[in-house]
C-alpha cells in the first residue's frame, strides 16, 4: 500500500511537471486602468490557484473560530461547572 501511494504521488508530480513544461508561453493579464502583467502561463495558473485557496481559507476562518470556541474543553480542571452533580446540557449543532 505504501508503494502504491508513492507511485500515485510520483504520477501526480510528473503530470504537473509536464503541464508546466508544456505551458511556458508568455501570456498577458489585463487589469483595471490599463495595467498589464506578462508572465508564463503556468505561473499565472499557479498564482490563480493560490489566491483562490487563500480566499477560501480566509472566508472559512470565522466559522472555524466560532466552532472552536463553542466546543467544551475536556481538560481536567478546565471547567469547574462539570464537577457538579448535574450533568451538562447536551450541545445541539445545527447544520
Amino acid at each position: 500500500m505504501k508503494y502504491l501511494m508513492w507511485l500515485l504521488k510520483a504520477a501526480i508530480f510528473f503530470t504537473l511537471f509536464a503541464f508546466a513544461l508544456n505551458n511556458q508561453q508568455t501570456v498577458s493579464v489585463h487589469f483595471f486602468f490599463g495595467t498589464l502583467w506578462q508572465a508564463p502561463l503556468v505561473l499565472v495558473v499557479l498564482l490563480t490557484f493560490a489566491c483562490g485557496l487563500a480566499m477560501g481559507i480566509l472566508v472559512m476562518m470565522p466559522r472555524w473560530w466560532k466552532k472552536r470556541h463553542a466546543t467544551p474543553r475536556h481538560a481536567k480542571g478546565a471547567n469547574p461547572a462539570a464537577d457538579s452533580t448535574t450533568p451538562p446540557a447536551p450541545l445541539h449543532h445545527g447544520i
